[in-house]
């Protein structure tokens, strides 16, 4: 026991210094600009928050749902899932990141990369209404996303049908994804909080093997807080990650916060090899998201928390996994 605790503090020193030498400069690529009541704090605080963190450049997308505060409720919610009311489809939410966007000098609007996400995946109308969108706003949408499927207790209080990520739906985004060259960020769970098997595996893999043009970016690797509360960590996940990034190459993973723990570090807070070596494997397949939601200050809390597994991976790999894979994604006439 003595032998490893002075094991890992020697570690933790070690990591310490190698932290301090590479001084990691990060690029966020998931980010939301308001709450699940669609409000936020503002750009002056985002933007306060990104440089104390040293985040260069952000992704920036709405919520694409409302949560409703119910006639019956006498207290406002705090979170989508503060009671049983439902959310609702929220388009609107689209707007907001736009004019945002369009107060800022040019050089600071060059830091963020939005992304729409203001529509219903299981409407078949939603890929007309993203054209238009596109559209109104000439060269401001960089991606599609976040887009929620299988998303814990979010999805049952949705108003409306499951959405799921193989459904015909989004298959039509994803073809108008390909054509105008977006990456698409898909929140989709690989299973539900009881089932420990990648029960809506399909969900995702059919996507990837029929959409082969078109860029995904797997938010959280599947995975989940809510998950983890019932089921810890999930024992297939990494080999199934291993065996999707071998199989398609148009798949790349956001390992924001659910993923850092119990996955990415162990129960000391030492990074876990066989999550080293996968990065390693696949180095221009991961990147790095803070999932903030409106409220901003916590951003260099999530990103920093990221260190130690950085700080294990070669410099060159880690600098690719906290600033450029995110930015090599986006779309040609960005870069």
């Amino acid at each position: 026991m003595i032998a490893r605790t002075l094991a890992c503090l020697l570690l933790s020193a070690s990591l310490f210094d190698t932290a301090q030498a590479r001084g990691y400069r990060y690029s966020d690529a998931h980010l939301h600009y308001v709450d699940f009541f669609q409000e936020t704090e503002g750009m002056p605080a985002l933007l306060k928050a990104m440089d104390e963190a040293g985040v260069e450049q952000s992704m920036i997308s709405g919520i694409p749902v409302a949560k409703k505060w119910h006639e019956d409720e006498p207290k406002r919610p705090r979170y989508y899932a503060g009671d049983d009311a439902d959310a609702y489809w929220y388009s609107a939410t689209d707007l907001y990141v736009a004019a945002a966007l369009e107060k800022l000098p040019v050089e600071q609007r060059r830091r963020f990369h939005p992304f729409l996400t203001g529509f219903n995946p299981v409407d078949k109308n939603a890929v007309s209404h993203i054209e238009r969108m596109l559209e109104l706003y000439p060269g401001l949408w960089q991606g599609i996303g976040e887009v929620f499927t299988r998303h814990d207790d979010l999805t049952a209080l949705t108003s409306g049908d499951t959405p799921r990520a193989n459904n015909e739906a989004m298959t039509r985004i994803y073809h108008l994804a390909a054509e105008r060259d977006l990456p698409v960020l898909l929140h989709s769970n690989i299973t539900s909080k009881r089932e420990r098997n990648p029960l809506y595996l399909a969900e995702i893999e059919e996507p990837l093997r029929n959409h082969p043009h078109t860029r995904f970016i797997w938010a959280h690797a599947g995975s989940s807080m809510e998950i983890h509360r019932h089921q810890e960590r999930m024992d297939f996940l990494l080999p199934v990650l291993s065996r999707l990034l071998e199989d398609y190459p148009n798949l790349y993973v956001d390992l924001s916060w659910s993923v850092l723990e119990p996955y990415l570090l162990d129960e000391q807070g030492v990074p876990r090899k066989a999550w080293v070596d996968l990065v390693v494997r696949f180095p221009e397949r991961f990147m790095l998201g803070s999932d903030v939601v409106g409220r901003f200050a916590s951003i260099g809390e999530q990103m920093h928390a990221f260190n130690p597994f950085l700080d294990a991976l070669p410099a060159a790999v880690a600098e690719q996994v906290s600033r450029r894979n995110f930015l090599d994604l986006l779309p040609k006439n960005v870069k």
